[in-house]
């Protein structure tokens, strides 16, 4: 016993200062999960700056997603292949490379290009935030060490509309771009000069095709989702880009079973509780990013809402959210998976349905009181569902799951913002009246597909089983 817990408070790689080596990576991610959320309050400055309509301007968003979710699945290849050092500090590389072609972007193709380039960088760094973690720190610190991490990564979305919203009040969309590089430099600085390499070199062989089918497939689906705003859903363009991602991910997923050592292990969908928290986290992801795409947009467009004052009006929401998911994560503890998830998305259902009867003349502080609610309810559901999703497996398991709840996330959240962009467009269109007026209704279509995922995930929620008992059931 005494060399058991010996082992747990020894790290299995020892690192003279771990906080100073974790330090880019937290920073990385940071700004990662920060420009996921911080777009969006810039999105009606961008459309008039780069003169594009709402199908289009949704692609920065979405494309930023598609491509992390591509990344995503490659990380633990990525990690046998090149040093932890190499890794990371190229991924701090391409996102500010890819932040400053968007900084100094002319048109929507260049302001595209550097979002999408983005996205490797916040692909690479975030799977490799927590392995990192796991090595450097003994076990018997990795709880709190997660948690730390966790939070880290929630008081972006959190803090990033307010400080968008400031931005662009003493300045332009440009400077948003220009902000992510001074945390970024600095986070080299200390990638250079902090972190150390701390995985194992074997160079497997790389499944090329697997790769193909990955990026064929996810970059179909999503593109033809995308593409349904502008063309309509019936268009021969959606429908065909849609059948060919559908059946190159269904060939991916195939060969991923066959293979000895894929690159996303999906026998780990075998286990029920995995399963069922995997579809909650899913859904509950859909959820949190078409609302947030919607609702600094019917700010501003439909409330006709200054731009820094959407951000302030956002920010006890994202507050809340960061303190709810602090505190689901320890309600697993004593109730498990069940209460909590079915208990968030009735909470959430409130704060949708509530923003759902949202008009031009809808008082500001029940925006507030609605966009609270729904963030106590998504991270309520959120967290309990993937610890009931990972606790699930076991040894080398937990890797895997986490790599494709991830993904996953990604994925969803760009399927759910393009969905959310047509659903928008489409409710814009149903009416005549002013702009303001045509635009709130876009944003009651949309919110309408948000309450649908809601009621999904809420009828999935009772099939969990999860009462904080660690056995697979």
């Amino acid at each position: 016993m005494e060399n058991k817990n010996l082992g747990q408070m020894q790290p299995a790689i020892k690192v003279a200062h771990p906080w100073l080596a974790m330090l880019p990576l937290m920073l990385g991610a940071f700004v990662g999960m920060f420009s996921e959320t911080s777009l969006n309050i810039a999105l009606p400055q961008l459309m008039k700056a780069l003169n594009v309509d709402q199908g289009a301007i949704q692609w920065l968003v979405t494309g930023y997603m598609l491509v992390i979710g591509i990344v995503l699945p490659l990380s633990s290849m990525l990690t046998k292949w090149f040093t932890t050092r190499q890794l990371v500090n190229f991924a701090l590389i391409a996102f500010i490379a890819g932040s400053l072609i968007s900084g100094f972007g002319n048109n929507f193709g260049m302001v595209l290009a550097g979002r999408m380039i983005q996205g490797i960088g916040t692909g690479i760094i975030l799977p490799i935030m927590f392995t990192v973690a796991m090595l450097i720190f003994p076990l018997n610190r990795l709880g709190s060490v997660n948690g730390i991490l966790a939070l880290v990564i929630m008081f972006a979305p959190a803090i990033g509309p307010t400080l968008t919203g400031l931005i662009l009040a003493v300045g332009s969309w440009r400077d948003i771009f220009f902000t992510f590089v001074v945390f970024l430099v600095i986070a080299l600085i200390f990638g250079f000069t902090s972190l150390k390499n701390v995985n194992k070199l074997t160079r497997p062989k790389i499944d090329v095709l697997s790769i193909l089918l990955s990026i064929i497939g996810f970059s179909g689906i999503i593109s033809g989702a995308s593409f349904a705003s502008e063309s309509g859903w019936l268009s021969v363009k959606v429908l065909g880009t849609l059948i060919i991602g559908i059946i190159a991910v269904f060939l991916y997923a195939k060969r991923q079973l066959a293979m000895k050592n894929p690159i996303l292990n999906l026998r780990v969908f075998k286990h029920y509780n995995f399963t069922i928290g995997a579809i909650l986290v899913m859904i509950d992801f859909g959820i949190i990013l078409s609302a947030m795409y919607l609702l600094p947009q019917y700010l501003q467009n439909g409330i006709q809402v200054p731009v820094a004052m959407t951000g302030l009006i956002m920010l006890p929401g994202g507050i809340i959210n960061a303190a709810t998911s602090a505190i689901a994560g320890r309600m697993y503890d004593n109730f498990g998976a069940k209460l909590p998830a079915r208990l968030g998305f009735i909470i959430a259902l409130i704060g949708a349905v509530i923003l759902s009867l949202g008009s031009t003349d809808t008082a500001i502080w029940l925006v507030i009181v609605a966009h609270v609610i729904m963030m106590i309810g998504t991270p309520l559901a959120m967290s309990p569902s993937q610890t009931s999703a990972l606790n699930s497996l076991k040894g080398l398991e937990s890797a895997d799951g986490s790599a494709i709840l991830n993904t996953m996330q990604q994925i969803v959240g760009a399927l759910a913002t393009a969905l959310a962009t047509s659903f928008l467009t489409l409710g814009r269109d149903s009416i005549s009246g002013s702009v303001a007026e045509k635009f709130t209704n876009g944003v009651h279509y949309g919110l309408y597909f948000s309450i649908a995922l809601i009621v999904i995930g809420l009828l999935v929620s009772f099939k969990v089983k999860d009462q904080g008992k660690f056995e697979d059931q």
